[in-house]
């Protein structure tokens, strides 16, 4: 079977058929406004039960590059207080939009009950109402371009967080590795890939070199050997499209700092971690990582 495929595989890339940018980037437009709580489209999870008050939802828009495209964000939390408060910047997965992953950043956003405590998520270039195309430099521009802005309203590193889901992992670590405005104090990763590599080696089944599949060079496996700030990953074992294996555990295993923790989920896919852990569980598991 595995022959099978690599033969298919070989044909398409022979014809120049084969693009695997989409498992890299694959965003949805198709929105006129953002609705979060109203939203009634598809999403990862459902955390109903995870409120957060209205007044605390702040949309905005953030001018990005020389070109200052404009790309969408959402903060919750008090805008008053982000120099005094602990702000976690979220950076979202390959599909969809930020109402798409709004059930995670209320999630987020419920630790130590939303008090003294933010949450600011993007969406990259190209995603939901953002303009202009995504791109692995666009990507690490967006990232540093939301840095700056919660370092205009005061935001310091010692009270800085970054949390980064699946494709979000290659801004975090990219940023926590080669310096922004604000580095975070403490990084968080959930169901990261080690590298574009291995994502092609993973996706063709075949030991060819990733440049024939697609431009992005994004190795996070060899970022993350510079970053020293703790670390907390957690990941499905039954992961089936970001293999905890050939991906996670690569990527924890490289980090050089002196603390990191871990949470391998049983039953969890790549979407699912937090639903299938148990949200009261996930959330203490970040409070007590933060703390």
């Amino acid at each position: 079977m595995k022959k099978t495929i690599a033969l298919i595989t070989l044909t398409f890339l022979l014809h120049g058929c084969l693009d695997l940018d989409p498992l890299f980037f694959n965003p949805n437009t198709d929105i006129t406004e953002y609705k979060l709580d109203d939203f009634e489209g598809e999403q990862e999870i459902e955390v109903d039960a995870y409120k957060v008050t209205d007044s605390l939802n702040h949309n905005f828009i953030i001018d990005v590059g020389s070109a200052n495209e404009k790309i969408y964000a959402v903060y919750v939390g008090d805008l008053d207080s982000i120099a005094t408060d602990t702000v976690i910047l979220y950076l979202h997965g390959n599909a969809g939009h930020m109402d798409y992953y709004w059930p995670r950043t209320k999630l987020l956003a419920n630790v130590y009950g939303q008090n003294n405590y933010g949450v600011l998520m993007i969406d990259y270039h190209g995603y939901g109402l953002s303009e202009g195309t995504p791109s692995e430099s666009n990507l690490y521009e967006d990232a540093r371009a939301a840095v700056s802005r919660l370092a205009e309203n005061g935001l310091t590193s010692d009270q800085f967080i970054i949390y980064g889901f699946s494709l979000g992992i290659a801004p975090a670590i990219e940023l926590t590795a080669n310096g922004a405005e604000l580095s975070p104090f403490k990084i968080m990763i959930e169901s990261p890939f080690a590298s574009a590599e291995v994502m092609v080696q993973d996706a063709s089944g075949l030991a060819l070199p990733s440049s024939l599949f697609t431009n992005l060079k994004i190795d996070n496996a060899e970022e993350i050997k510079k970053i020293n700030q703790p670390l907390y990953w957690i990941h499905g074992i039954n992961d089936d499209f970001l293999a905890l294996e050939t991906h996670g555990k690569v990527v924890f295993e490289n980090h050089q700092g002196e603390y990191k923790e871990t949470y391998q989920i049983p039953q969890a896919n790549h979407g699912d971690v937090p639903k299938i852990m148990g949200y009261e569980a996930y959330i203490k598991s970040l409070e007590d990582f933060i703390r």
